[in-house]
């Protein structure tokens, strides 16, 4: 579920400075600010609801014709899902696109082959974000590929959580 909050507009400019300065979308910084205090899986859990919802709002997007932001939001469910798997296997915080990739190799062995075809179809969506020039059918393709990234991930996640119960 997703609430509405209204802040001021200066102090959005200067959310968004900060999170453009650490490496992190808006929903991304916004989570890590608001859940500083939760244990690793009860992170790992927001970061894969907050991915799911971008996955949705991506496909929005792309219905809307904005491949622009459609693009830009499957790269950041990818990279919310690859952080919870982090946060979740080894209370990791992952504070850069270099860990990021590196992390996916670690995902890509776990799970399997298929994990790299996924976060290379994610980085072509952050490039489509910035030079816009892939096409809805390139958003949709990628799009699949990223939803099972964030239910296999997702699913780990509550496979331990329910373990750990």
């Amino acid at each position: 579920m997703a609430e509405t909050i209204i802040i001021p507009r200066s102090i959005i400019r200067r959310i968004l400075r900060e999170a453009e300065r650490m490496g992190m979308s808006l929903e991304e910084y916004v989570i890590e600010l608001l859940s500083q205090s939760l244990d690793p899986r009860d992170k790992a859990i927001e970061y894969i609801e907050v991915a799911k919802m971008l996955l949705e709002q991506a496909r929005i997007e792309l219905e809307k014709g904005d491949i622009r932001q459609a693009a830009e939001k499957t790269w950041g469910a990818a990279a919310l899902a690859v952080k919870a798997y982090a946060y979740m296997k080894e209370g990791k915080h992952i504070r850069s696109h270099g860990e990021l990739w590196k992390y996916t190799d670690i995902l890509k062995k776990e799970l399997g082959d298929w994990v790299h075809d996924a976060w290379m179809s994610a980085n072509g969506m952050h490039v489509c974000f910035y030079e816009g020039w892939c096409t809805q059918d390139h958003v949709k393709d990628s799009l699949k590929r990223i939803i099972k990234l964030v239910r296999e991930i997702e699913s780990k996640i509550k496979n331990k959580a329910s373990l750990s119960r």
